[in-house]
Protein backbone atom coordinates (compact mmCIF):
# COMPACT_ATOMS: atom_id res chain seq x y z
CA UNK A 1 0.00 0.00 0.00
CA UNK A 2 1.09 3.76 -0.47
CA UNK A 3 -0.33 6.57 0.95
CA UNK A 4 -0.08 10.08 0.29
CA UNK A 5 0.47 12.57 3.22
CA UNK A 6 -1.36 15.78 3.84
CA UNK A 7 -2.38 17.22 -0.38
CA UNK A 8 -4.69 19.53 -0.25
CA UNK A 9 -7.30 17.25 -2.46
CA UNK A 10 -9.12 18.10 -5.42
CA UNK A 11 -11.65 15.01 -6.05
CA UNK A 12 -12.39 17.58 -7.76
CA UNK A 13 -14.44 19.33 -5.01
CA UNK A 14 -12.17 20.91 -2.92
CA UNK A 15 -11.87 18.51 0.18
CA UNK A 16 -8.91 20.58 1.90
CA UNK A 17 -5.64 19.17 3.23
CA UNK A 18 -6.71 15.01 3.00
CA UNK A 19 -4.43 11.50 3.87
CA UNK A 20 -4.96 9.46 0.89
CA UNK A 21 -3.97 5.82 1.11
CA UNK A 22 -4.57 3.22 -1.94
CA UNK A 23 -3.69 -0.19 -3.06
CA UNK A 24 -1.67 -0.97 -6.26
CA UNK A 25 -5.30 -0.06 -8.16
CA UNK A 26 -7.90 0.79 -5.53
CA UNK A 27 -8.17 4.10 -3.06
CA UNK A 28 -8.73 2.70 0.31
CA UNK A 29 -9.25 5.62 2.62
CA UNK A 30 -8.99 9.30 2.48
CA UNK A 31 -9.04 11.26 6.04
CA UNK A 32 -7.30 14.08 7.61
CA UNK A 33 -4.69 11.81 9.36
CA UNK A 34 -4.59 8.31 8.58
CA UNK A 35 -3.03 5.76 11.49
CA UNK A 36 -0.71 3.78 9.91
CA UNK A 37 0.08 1.53 12.83
CA UNK A 38 -3.69 0.59 12.18
CA UNK A 39 -3.03 -1.17 8.96
CA UNK A 40 -0.33 -3.53 10.41
CA UNK A 41 1.35 -3.27 6.52
CA UNK A 42 4.87 -1.69 5.53
CA UNK A 43 3.50 1.44 3.55
CA UNK A 44 5.27 3.90 1.23
CA UNK A 45 4.78 7.48 2.01
CA UNK A 46 4.47 10.47 -0.55
CA UNK A 47 4.97 13.80 0.37
CA UNK A 48 1.98 16.02 -0.36
CA UNK A 49 2.37 18.95 1.50
CA UNK A 50 2.52 22.27 -0.19
CA UNK A 51 1.12 20.06 -2.97
CA UNK A 52 -2.50 19.85 -5.02
CA UNK A 53 -3.69 16.04 -5.51
CA UNK A 54 -6.50 15.62 -8.54
CA UNK A 55 -7.96 13.09 -10.14
CA UNK A 56 -5.38 11.78 -13.19
CA UNK A 57 -6.49 13.03 -16.43
CA UNK A 58 -9.06 12.29 -18.75
CA UNK A 59 -8.04 12.86 -22.25
CA UNK A 60 -11.55 11.65 -24.35
CA UNK A 61 -10.58 12.06 -27.99
CA UNK A 62 -6.92 11.20 -28.98
CA UNK A 63 -5.26 9.78 -32.33
CA UNK A 64 -3.27 7.19 -30.82
CA UNK A 65 -2.84 5.85 -34.03
CA UNK A 66 -1.58 9.45 -35.27
CA UNK A 67 -3.73 11.58 -37.00
CA UNK A 68 -3.83 14.03 -40.07
CA UNK A 69 -2.98 12.98 -44.04
CA UNK A 70 -5.22 15.76 -45.18
CA UNK A 71 -2.06 17.55 -47.10
CA UNK A 72 -0.68 13.93 -48.30
CA UNK A 73 0.98 11.27 -47.14
CA UNK A 74 4.16 13.37 -45.82
CA UNK A 75 1.26 14.90 -43.62
CA UNK A 76 0.84 11.95 -41.52
CA UNK A 77 1.47 12.70 -37.79
CA UNK A 78 2.84 9.54 -36.05
CA UNK A 79 1.52 7.33 -33.22
CA UNK A 80 1.58 8.42 -29.27
CA UNK A 81 3.93 7.30 -26.90
CA UNK A 82 3.23 6.38 -23.33
CA UNK A 83 5.71 9.25 -21.84
CA UNK A 84 4.12 12.07 -23.99
CA UNK A 85 0.76 11.15 -22.06
CA UNK A 86 1.90 10.69 -18.51
CA UNK A 87 4.32 13.25 -18.73
CA UNK A 88 0.75 15.72 -19.56
CA UNK A 89 -1.49 14.08 -16.30
CA UNK A 90 -2.97 11.53 -18.36
CA UNK A 91 -3.58 8.51 -17.13
CA UNK A 92 -7.25 7.16 -19.19
CA UNK A 93 -7.39 7.80 -22.84
CA UNK A 94 -9.93 7.42 -25.36
CA UNK A 95 -8.80 6.36 -29.04
CA UNK A 96 -9.73 7.79 -32.30
CA UNK A 97 -10.04 7.72 -35.78
CA UNK A 98 -10.44 10.87 -38.13
CA UNK A 99 -10.37 11.63 -41.81
CA UNK A 100 -8.22 8.51 -42.22
CA UNK A 101 -10.21 5.14 -41.76
CA UNK A 102 -8.69 3.13 -44.49
CA UNK A 103 -5.19 3.95 -43.89
CA UNK A 104 -5.37 3.51 -40.27
CA UNK A 105 -8.27 0.69 -39.05
CA UNK A 106 -10.02 -0.38 -36.34
CA UNK A 107 -7.65 -3.51 -35.57
CA UNK A 108 -4.96 -1.24 -35.38
CA UNK A 109 -6.73 1.48 -33.27
CA UNK A 110 -7.34 -1.22 -30.46
CA UNK A 111 -3.99 -3.06 -30.68
CA UNK A 112 -2.52 0.49 -29.95
CA UNK A 113 -4.99 0.72 -27.29
CA UNK A 114 -4.22 -2.67 -25.80
CA UNK A 115 -0.36 -1.83 -25.95
CA UNK A 116 -0.86 1.64 -23.73
CA UNK A 117 -2.69 -0.60 -21.15
CA UNK A 118 -0.09 -3.45 -20.73
CA UNK A 119 2.36 -0.29 -20.32
CA UNK A 120 0.35 1.30 -17.01
CA UNK A 121 -2.54 3.44 -18.25
CA UNK A 122 -6.34 3.18 -18.91
CA UNK A 123 -7.62 3.24 -22.41
CA UNK A 124 -10.71 3.09 -24.59
CA UNK A 125 -11.78 3.44 -27.58
CA UNK A 126 -14.21 4.81 -30.38
CA UNK A 127 -15.33 2.60 -33.73
CA UNK A 128 -15.81 4.16 -36.65
CA UNK A 129 -14.19 7.52 -37.89
CA UNK A 130 -15.31 10.51 -39.75
CA UNK A 131 -17.05 8.96 -42.10
CA UNK A 132 -21.23 7.43 -42.31
CA UNK A 133 -21.71 4.14 -42.24
CA UNK A 134 -19.80 3.26 -39.48
CA UNK A 135 -16.97 1.08 -40.45
CA UNK A 136 -16.85 -1.82 -37.64
CA UNK A 137 -15.24 -4.67 -36.63
CA UNK A 138 -17.94 -7.39 -36.42
CA UNK A 139 -20.32 -6.18 -39.30
CA UNK A 140 -22.36 -4.73 -36.42
CA UNK A 141 -22.40 -1.34 -34.20
CA UNK A 142 -24.47 -3.42 -31.34
CA UNK A 143 -22.00 -6.40 -31.63
CA UNK A 144 -19.13 -4.18 -31.30
CA UNK A 145 -20.16 -2.87 -27.79
CA UNK A 146 -21.14 -6.37 -27.14
CA UNK A 147 -18.15 -8.28 -27.81
CA UNK A 148 -15.22 -5.94 -27.97
CA UNK A 149 -14.49 -4.30 -24.25
CA UNK A 150 -12.51 -1.42 -25.40
CA UNK A 151 -15.53 -0.05 -27.45
CA UNK A 152 -17.11 2.46 -25.14
CA UNK A 153 -18.65 4.72 -28.16
CA UNK A 154 -18.57 5.53 -32.16
CA UNK A 155 -16.90 8.25 -34.15
CA UNK A 156 -15.61 10.87 -34.12
CA UNK A 157 -18.08 11.24 -36.87
CA UNK A 158 -17.41 14.65 -38.89
CA UNK A 159 -20.41 16.63 -39.99
CA UNK A 160 -20.62 20.76 -40.73
CA UNK A 161 -17.40 19.52 -42.52
CA UNK A 162 -15.86 19.30 -46.07
CA UNK A 163 -14.02 16.41 -45.13
CA UNK A 164 -16.97 14.23 -43.48
CA UNK A 165 -19.04 11.72 -45.79
CA UNK A 166 -21.69 14.53 -46.11
CA UNK A 167 -24.47 12.18 -44.09
CA UNK A 168 -28.13 12.06 -44.48
CA UNK A 169 -30.70 12.82 -41.60
CA UNK A 170 -31.02 8.76 -41.82
CA UNK A 171 -27.50 7.91 -41.91
CA UNK A 172 -27.26 10.17 -38.60
CA UNK A 173 -29.84 8.99 -36.27
CA UNK A 174 -29.48 5.25 -37.44
CA UNK A 175 -25.91 5.35 -36.28
CA UNK A 176 -26.87 7.02 -33.16
CA UNK A 177 -29.75 4.51 -32.72
CA UNK A 178 -27.45 1.71 -33.02
CA UNK A 179 -24.77 3.30 -30.54
CA UNK A 180 -27.34 4.15 -27.72
CA UNK A 181 -29.07 0.57 -27.84
CA UNK A 182 -25.40 -0.94 -28.06
CA UNK A 183 -24.39 1.21 -24.68
CA UNK A 184 -27.85 -0.29 -23.05
CA UNK A 185 -26.98 -3.56 -23.71
CA UNK A 186 -23.78 -3.85 -22.60
CA UNK A 187 -23.67 -1.13 -20.07
CA UNK A 188 -21.44 1.23 -21.78
CA UNK A 189 -21.59 4.71 -22.43
CA UNK A 190 -22.73 4.60 -26.10
CA UNK A 191 -21.68 8.10 -26.26
CA UNK A 192 -21.54 9.66 -29.94
CA UNK A 193 -18.65 11.66 -30.52
CA UNK A 194 -19.57 14.21 -33.34
CA UNK A 195 -16.53 16.18 -34.97
CA UNK A 196 -18.02 19.78 -35.55
CA UNK A 197 -16.56 21.37 -38.71
CA UNK A 198 -16.79 25.56 -39.80
CA UNK A 199 -19.63 24.94 -42.40
CA UNK A 200 -22.75 26.87 -41.38
CA UNK A 201 -25.19 23.78 -40.38
CA UNK A 202 -22.94 23.65 -36.92
CA UNK A 203 -24.88 21.42 -34.50
CA UNK A 204 -28.18 20.77 -36.90
CA UNK A 205 -28.09 17.03 -37.83
CA UNK A 206 -27.33 16.44 -33.66
CA UNK A 207 -30.17 19.35 -33.08
CA UNK A 208 -32.85 17.60 -35.62
CA UNK A 209 -31.83 14.08 -34.28
CA UNK A 210 -32.76 15.18 -31.00
CA UNK A 211 -35.82 17.62 -31.98
CA UNK A 212 -37.44 14.23 -33.96
CA UNK A 213 -36.68 11.17 -32.79
CA UNK A 214 -36.00 10.12 -29.35
CA UNK A 215 -32.94 10.07 -29.12
CA UNK A 216 -31.36 12.05 -25.64
CA UNK A 217 -29.45 15.43 -26.09
CA UNK A 218 -27.12 12.61 -22.91
CA UNK A 219 -25.93 10.86 -26.05
CA UNK A 220 -24.81 12.83 -28.14
CA UNK A 221 -20.76 14.40 -27.18
CA UNK A 222 -19.98 17.48 -29.95
CA UNK A 223 -16.39 18.61 -30.01
CA UNK A 224 -14.31 21.49 -31.45
CA UNK A 225 -17.07 23.53 -29.68
CA UNK A 226 -14.63 26.38 -29.60
CA UNK A 227 -12.81 26.42 -33.30
CA UNK A 228 -14.67 29.54 -34.27
CA UNK A 229 -17.17 32.56 -32.82
CA UNK A 230 -19.75 30.87 -34.57
CA UNK A 231 -19.65 27.25 -33.28
CA UNK A 232 -18.91 28.48 -30.23
CA UNK A 233 -22.12 30.38 -30.10
CA UNK A 234 -24.00 27.62 -31.14
CA UNK A 235 -22.62 24.97 -28.77
CA UNK A 236 -23.17 27.44 -26.14
CA UNK A 237 -26.87 27.51 -26.88
CA UNK A 238 -26.67 23.80 -26.93
CA UNK A 239 -24.94 23.58 -23.62
CA UNK A 240 -28.06 25.96 -22.20
CA UNK A 241 -30.76 23.56 -23.24
CA UNK A 242 -29.21 20.48 -21.43
CA UNK A 243 -26.77 19.35 -23.91
CA UNK A 244 -22.18 18.38 -23.55
CA UNK A 245 -19.85 20.35 -25.49
CA UNK A 246 -16.34 19.52 -25.43
CA UNK A 247 -13.62 22.70 -26.21
CA UNK A 248 -10.35 21.34 -27.90
CA UNK A 249 -7.02 22.34 -26.07
CA UNK A 250 -4.21 24.38 -27.33
CA UNK A 251 -1.26 24.37 -26.43
CA UNK A 252 -0.63 27.68 -28.05
CA UNK A 253 -4.41 29.54 -27.25
CA UNK A 254 -2.46 32.81 -27.92
CA UNK A 255 -1.66 31.72 -31.53
CA UNK A 256 -5.26 30.19 -32.26
CA UNK A 257 -7.01 32.80 -31.34
CA UNK A 258 -5.10 35.28 -33.09
CA UNK A 259 -4.93 33.36 -36.77
CA UNK A 260 -7.78 30.80 -36.43
CA UNK A 261 -10.17 33.23 -34.13
CA UNK A 262 -10.23 29.90 -32.13
CA UNK A 263 -11.72 31.08 -28.88
CA UNK A 264 -9.79 30.30 -25.40
CA UNK A 265 -10.82 27.37 -23.11
CA UNK A 266 -10.16 29.77 -20.31
CA UNK A 267 -12.12 32.50 -21.97
CA UNK A 268 -14.89 30.16 -23.24
CA UNK A 269 -15.21 28.52 -19.75
CA UNK A 270 -15.80 31.77 -18.33
CA UNK A 271 -18.60 32.55 -20.55
CA UNK A 272 -20.57 29.20 -20.08
CA UNK A 273 -20.55 29.61 -16.03
CA UNK A 274 -21.97 33.24 -16.89
CA UNK A 275 -24.63 31.98 -18.84
CA UNK A 276 -25.59 29.81 -16.07
CA UNK A 277 -24.55 26.62 -17.84
CA UNK A 278 -24.35 23.79 -15.57
CA UNK A 279 -20.81 22.82 -14.08
CA UNK A 280 -21.24 19.19 -15.51
CA UNK A 281 -21.79 20.08 -19.58
CA UNK A 282 -18.26 21.12 -20.11
CA UNK A 283 -15.35 19.00 -20.71
CA UNK A 284 -11.93 19.58 -22.68
CA UNK A 285 -10.07 16.75 -24.73
CA UNK A 286 -6.63 17.44 -26.77
CA UNK A 287 -7.05 16.04 -30.13
CA UNK A 288 -3.87 14.65 -29.28
CA UNK A 289 -1.39 13.62 -32.29
CA UNK A 290 -4.32 15.52 -34.78
CA UNK A 291 -2.43 17.19 -37.33
CA UNK A 292 -2.42 21.38 -36.84
CA UNK A 293 -1.54 22.86 -40.21
CA UNK A 294 0.14 26.50 -39.83
CA UNK A 295 -0.25 28.91 -42.36
CA UNK A 296 1.09 32.48 -43.61
CA UNK A 297 -0.73 35.22 -44.00
CA UNK A 298 -1.59 34.18 -47.43
CA UNK A 299 -2.89 31.58 -45.80
CA UNK A 300 -0.43 29.24 -47.50
CA UNK A 301 0.73 26.36 -46.11
CA UNK A 302 4.09 26.55 -44.05
CA UNK A 303 3.87 23.78 -41.58
CA UNK A 304 2.49 21.28 -39.45
CA UNK A 305 1.99 20.86 -36.08
CA UNK A 306 0.71 17.66 -33.82
CA UNK A 307 -1.39 17.98 -31.57
CA UNK A 308 -0.60 17.01 -27.60
CA UNK A 309 -2.27 16.33 -23.95
CA UNK A 310 0.48 19.21 -22.48
CA UNK A 311 -2.35 21.30 -23.76
CA UNK A 312 -5.10 20.13 -20.91
CA UNK A 313 -2.97 21.23 -18.03
CA UNK A 314 -1.29 24.48 -20.01
CA UNK A 315 -5.64 25.62 -20.53
CA UNK A 316 -6.26 24.49 -16.64
CA UNK A 317 -3.73 26.82 -15.50
CA UNK A 318 -4.88 29.51 -17.45
CA UNK A 319 -8.53 29.23 -16.19
CA UNK A 320 -7.43 29.13 -12.90
CA UNK A 321 -4.69 31.82 -12.76
CA UNK A 322 -5.86 34.36 -15.68
CA UNK A 323 -9.69 34.27 -15.32
CA UNK A 324 -9.99 33.27 -11.41
CA UNK A 325 -11.95 30.16 -11.99
CA UNK A 326 -11.85 27.66 -9.31
CA UNK A 327 -9.83 24.89 -9.91
CA UNK A 328 -12.83 22.84 -8.60
CA UNK A 329 -14.61 23.89 -11.19
CA UNK A 330 -12.64 24.18 -14.08
CA UNK A 331 -10.56 20.68 -13.10
CA UNK A 332 -13.59 19.20 -13.88
CA UNK A 333 -13.44 19.09 -17.74
CA UNK A 334 -10.81 16.78 -17.38
CA UNK A 335 -11.66 14.53 -15.03
CA UNK A 336 -15.46 14.26 -13.37
CA UNK A 337 -17.34 15.69 -16.48
CA UNK A 338 -15.63 13.37 -19.00
CA UNK A 339 -15.68 10.02 -16.96
CA UNK A 340 -19.32 10.66 -16.17
CA UNK A 341 -20.24 11.07 -19.82
CA UNK A 342 -18.43 8.04 -21.10
CA UNK A 343 -19.90 6.14 -17.95
CA UNK A 344 -16.16 5.18 -16.56
CA UNK A 345 -17.49 4.61 -13.27
CA UNK A 346 -13.91 4.23 -11.27
CA UNK A 347 -12.24 7.39 -12.96
CA UNK A 348 -12.34 11.18 -12.45
CA UNK A 349 -13.22 10.94 -8.78
CA UNK A 350 -10.92 10.93 -5.00
CA UNK A 351 -13.23 8.65 -3.84
CA UNK A 352 -12.93 5.34 -1.66
CA UNK A 353 -13.05 2.26 -3.85
CA UNK A 354 -12.16 4.43 -7.44
CA UNK A 355 -9.30 3.92 -9.14
CA UNK A 356 -5.85 5.06 -8.20
CA UNK A 357 -5.59 7.61 -10.37
CA UNK A 358 -3.73 10.91 -9.56
CA UNK A 359 -1.90 13.95 -10.21
CA UNK A 360 0.02 15.58 -7.61
CA UNK A 361 0.63 19.51 -8.87
CA UNK A 362 2.42 22.17 -7.64
CA UNK A 363 1.37 25.17 -6.06
CA UNK A 364 1.74 26.90 -9.48
CA UNK A 365 -0.44 23.97 -11.10
CA UNK A 366 2.03 22.35 -12.82
CA UNK A 367 2.81 18.62 -12.61
CA UNK A 368 5.18 16.84 -10.05
CA UNK A 369 4.00 12.97 -9.63
CA UNK A 370 1.63 11.12 -11.91
CA UNK A 371 -0.20 7.69 -10.55
CA UNK A 372 -2.01 5.47 -13.00
CA UNK A 373 -4.02 2.27 -11.30
CA UNK A 374 -1.85 2.66 -8.38
CA UNK A 375 1.31 2.49 -10.61
CA UNK A 376 3.94 6.16 -9.93
CA UNK A 377 4.66 7.12 -13.84
CA UNK A 378 6.18 10.42 -12.97
CA UNK A 379 7.51 11.41 -9.52
CA UNK A 380 9.42 14.82 -8.78
CA UNK A 381 8.81 15.86 -12.57
CA UNK A 382 10.78 12.02 -13.93
CA UNK A 383 9.48 9.39 -15.91
CA UNK A 384 9.27 6.70 -14.33
CA UNK A 385 9.46 3.49 -16.32
CA UNK A 386 9.70 -0.19 -15.01
CA UNK A 387 10.94 1.46 -11.84
CA UNK A 388 14.27 2.94 -13.76
CA UNK A 389 14.31 6.67 -14.46
CA UNK A 390 14.21 7.31 -18.51
CA UNK A 391 14.54 10.96 -18.76
CA UNK A 392 13.23 14.65 -17.26
CA UNK A 393 11.18 16.73 -19.20
CA UNK A 394 11.49 20.22 -17.54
Amino acid sequence: MKIIRQAHVYAPDDLGIKDVLYTENKILAIDNQIDLQVTGCKVEEIDGRNKILTPGFIDGHFHILGGGGEGGFQNRTPEVTLTQLTTAGVTSVVGCLGTDGEGRDMTALISKARGLEAEGISTYVYVGSYRLPVKTVTGSIIKDFLTIDKIIGIGEIAISDHRSSQPSFEEFTRAAADARVGGMLSGKAGIINVHLGDGKDRLKLIEETVNHTEIPMSQFWPTHANRTPEVFEACVAYAKRGGYIDFTGSENPDFWEETDGEVRFSKGLKRLLDEGVSNDRFTMTSDGQGSLPYFNEKREFIGLGVGSSQSLLINIQEAVLKENIPLEIAIRAITKNPADILKLENKGHITIGKDADFCLLNQDLAIDTVIARGQTMVQNKEVLVYGTFEKNFN
